[in-house]
């Protein structure tokens, strides 16, 4: 496992860990910035963006994340992914975005 994947199980484990669904679903964001560079991780996120969106009862997330489970397990590979996209079915899933500070230096880190 390399130390980007460690960095999305953290993200991960927050966002198990939170009571308030919105906190959740902002570590599951901050999840996928960091996942699409990998797609066993790329598609991890979108799975469980997919069992919150069904924990909250919520059909556009859910419709959102099954198409996206999809994008991301056929072509996170080829590296055809938006840099910074928040992976969530409330943003285009093909517009880049811009990182996070913080996020932006692990993801430097990993790619050199």
């Amino acid at each position: 496992m390399t130390v980007l994947s460690d960095h999305v199980s953290a993200e991960l484990e927050l966002a198990d860990g939170a009571a308030d669904p919105s906190v959740a679903f902002a570590h599951l964001e901050r999840a996928h910035i960091l996942s699409q560079y990998s797609t066993r991780d790329h598609v991890r996120v979108h799975a469980a963006m997919l069992r919150w969106g069904m924990a909250q009862w919520n059909p556009r997330e859910v419709a959102g994340q099954v198409l996206r489970i999809v994008a991301a397990a056929t072509k996170t590979a080829f590296g055809w992914i938006p840099v910074g996209n928040t992976g969530g079915a409330n943003v285009s899933p093909i517009k880049p975005m811009p990182l996070p500070a913080d996020l932006a230096v692990i993801i430097a880190h990993y790619r050199k």
